[in-house]
């Protein structure tokens, strides 16, 4: 392999990270995926495909030879949203990614997006310190169809509202300032209270290294209302594996 694909390859695997968590709706399962995936790109022949869409499209070809697609939305629909909005791709770069045209592409992503209408409400802790980004996520999750259970803005507020509201969902920053670690607040929530957790960062290849207990799903801070949509449908449905 040439030292620029090898490159590209290396810059690609913290993204094909989130979007096979993402779609599996686990860390383990999601990285158990991207070995598989990237087993099958290095033994293949040579791809038109840049790394990135390559690995997405043997991610999506893995995980269908074990799971089944769910009766609300196909594996394909389901793949297509999270591409374009979780992973930023255009709509000619997903179809490509999934091997299909660009118009099969459109309808399916059509109908995948009417389906977020009938997702199950719940209600959200949001835990951000800066109070102006907690009102505009506020706002995009109660778009979403979702209740605020509450916004903490240190790691203390978020465990004390975690455990009086119980929420159904919590979206959490990174990095709390002088108020704590978003992460560290949600694994002392976790310790008494399970529920789906969507991360938010400017930086989400640091937490995608593979390399340790890591967040299932992750938003990159600036973040579209469609990205946090389809986050919050795969985290509170528990990612495509659920019943």
């Amino acid at each position: 392999m040439a030292d620029t694909s090898r490159h590209e390859l290396i810059a690609a695997l913290p993204y094909a990270r989130r979007f096979a968590r993402a779609l599996t709706g686990d860390q383990a399962q999601g990285d158990r995926l991207v070995a598989g995936a990237l087993k099958d790109f290095l033994a293949a022949e040579k791809s038109d495909l840049p790394p990135r869409l390559a690995l997405y499209g043997k991610l999506v070809q893995e995980f269908s030879k074990e799971n089944a697609d769910r009766p609300d939305m196909t594996l394909v629909q389901r793949a297509l949203m999270l591409l374009t909005s979780l992973e930023e791709q255009s709509l000619a770069s997903a179809a490509r990614a999934l091997s299909i045209t660009e118009e099969d592409a459109a309808a399916n992503l059509a109908v995948a997006r009417q389906a977020l209408q009938g997702i199950a409400q719940t209600t959200v802790l949001i835990i951000e310190d800066e109070p102006i980004i907690a009102m505009d996520i506020q706002d995009l999750v109660e778009r979403c169809g979702h209740k605020i259970a509450g916004v903490a803005y240190t790691e203390a507020d978020a465990v004390k509202l975690a455990a009086e509201t119980k929420p159904g969902l919590i979206l959490a920053d990174i990095n709390l300032g002088g108020g704590g670690d978003g992460m560290h607040a949600v694994g002392r929530i976790l310790k008494t209270h399970e529920t789906p957790v969507i991360f938010v960062t400017a930086y989400p290849e640091r937490l995608l290294t593979g390399e340790a207990h890591e967040p299932s799903f992750v938003i990159t801070k600036p973040f579209e209302p469609m990205a946090l949509a389809v986050a919050t449908y795969q985290a509170v449905t528990g990612g495509i594996k659920s019943v």
